[in-house]
């Protein structure tokens, strides 16, 4: 695909590299010249300096030819100008980012489409529902749901005394011939294994496993792993993740929300009727303390200071709180927050990518999972009439490398994926792949 991208940060440079990894033919629209030259020394794409609201700027960048425009800029007003003057200058399709809630409403959804922006993306609104999400699910470090949860990718971290440390995947089936889940992925020193059956797992693996929803007690079991109830949770940060996830559990859990900023804090106060507000510094351990963090079940700090999410997620985990979420802004951070023992890593511009990457794929994905804190996406994808995967068994395929199929959705019902198994037209496969073997699956499973 043609792609322009209208970006003036690291969430614009993420997607670039991202997609051209892919093969997409990108064009980076950015008005910082000196980011520009960076870019392009390192990524095979083309760049154009200037305002992505410029109607020359555009036309410079091919925009007629472009079949899909990104604006993801800091400011949104400037992103839906972008997509509606892109979309009158020939794009096909046009992704606007946003931060206001108020554009999602169907009312002005409906008139910014009329206007030619096709696909709004909240980054906030996505990473407050992850939070959500991996509250209701607490054994796990994630968990992602394909076709309303007939499949469920979990992200488990094994400690020593996990009953698969030192197994092969090949013993593991023996023990346990019923198993209803599938490795799919373990990320260990910094690096992915796609796993075969003579692979081991060791403690401190971050284990990826696809699961029908009857595999998931014993998947648990084995990584020794437990659910526990959370009905106490303290919220650091009262910025858009912050304020969406209390409002959206406020009335089912006891929620005390920690905001620096008083102006703010006394707005939050005033809008969230469940949640206990408290204007305060969360870096002050001594307020922590007296707030009750000792007595939280859930831990949440998505403040706009990366560092101060750390930290305080690190206290909090010193003190025995069960669950751990930090955001984590910066990419090159994740790998070592994770390595430090917070449970879950929230990261914007991933969420962002993952969103956006289900737009350039030519097959029919129907999710994208941008995985935090390993450089893989899991897709949900439709096998089409006469693709390369409906004409031989799984075992047969020539799968490229980096790449799994862990399981397969048939209607109403879903399957493990097993040598024998074979695919048909209208099967939804769930996919695990590092971004160069995307558009290979992309093929395999296109018309």
């Amino acid at each position: 695909m043609n792609i322009i991208i209208a970006g003036d940060g690291e969430v614009g440079l993420h997607l670039a590299k991202l997609l051209t990894d892919e093969q997409h033919n990108i064009t980076f629209i950015d008005p910082n010249d000196e980011l520009l030259n960076v870019v392009s020394d390192h990524s095979d794409l083309m760049t154009v300096v200037g305002s992505s609201i410029s109607v020359d700027v555009l036309e410079e960048a091919n925009i007629k030819n472009a079949d899909l425009l990104i604006a993801v800029l800091h400011e949104e007003a400037i992103n839906i100008l972008t997509a509606i003057l892109g979309k009158k200058l020939g794009a096909k399709k046009t992704i606007a980012r946003i931060t206001n809630r108020e554009f999602m409403s169907p009312k002005n959804l409906a008139l910014l489409e009329e206007k030619g922006v096709d696909i709004l993306i909240n980054p906030e609104q996505v990473a407050a529902n992850e939070i959500v999400q991996l509250l209701k699910q607490t054994a796990a470090t994630e968990v992602f749901e394909f076709s309303e949860g007939k499949l469920q990718l979990f992200l488990i971290k094994l400690d020593k005394y996990a009953l698969v440390v030192n197994k092969t995947l090949n013993q593991i089936a023996v023990e346990f011939p019923n198993i209803e889940f599938r490795a799919v992925a373990i990320h260990r020193d910094g690096k992915t294994i796609i796993p075969s059956g003579d692979d081991y797992f060791r403690a401190n693996d971050l284990a990826y496993v696809i699961t029908k929803p009857e595999g998931v007690d014993l998947l648990l079991e084995l990584g020794g792993k437990q659910n526990f109830d959370i009905n106490d949770i303290m919220i650091v940060g009262g910025g858009r993740i912050g304020r969406m996830t209390a409002k959206e559990l406020q009335n089912q859990l006891n929620i005390k929300l920690i905001e620096s900023g008083t102006k703010r804090a006394t707005a939050l106060s005033n809008e969230l009727d469940h949640t206990l507000v408290i204007n305060g510094d969360a870096r002050d351990m001594d307020l922590l303390d007296d707030e009750g963090i000792r007595e939280m079940d859930a831990f949440i700090a998505v403040t706009n200071h990366t560092e101060t999410n750390i930290l305080t997620c690190l206290h909090a985990r010193k003190l025995g709180i069960k669950r751990t979420i930090a955001l984590v802004e910066n990419i090159e951070y994740i790998d070592i927050a994770q390595n430090t023992g917070i449970d879950t890593i929230i990261n914007k511009k991933l969420i962002t990518a993952s969103v956006i990457n289900l737009y350039t794929m030519e097959a029919k994905v129907t999710t994208v999972k941008c995985l935090n804190g390993i450089n893989a996406d899991v897709i949900e994808v439709v096998a089409m009439p006469k693709s390369a995967v409906t004409k031989k068994p799984l075992k047969k395929l020539t799968l490229p490398n980096g790449s799994i199929i862990g399981g397969i959705i048939r209607g109403e019902k879903s399957f493990i994926a097993i040598g024998d198994f074979q695919l048909e037209a209208g099967d939804k496969a769930v996919v695990f792949a590092i971004p160069s073997a995307l558009h290979k699956i992309n093929k395999l499973f296109k018309h």
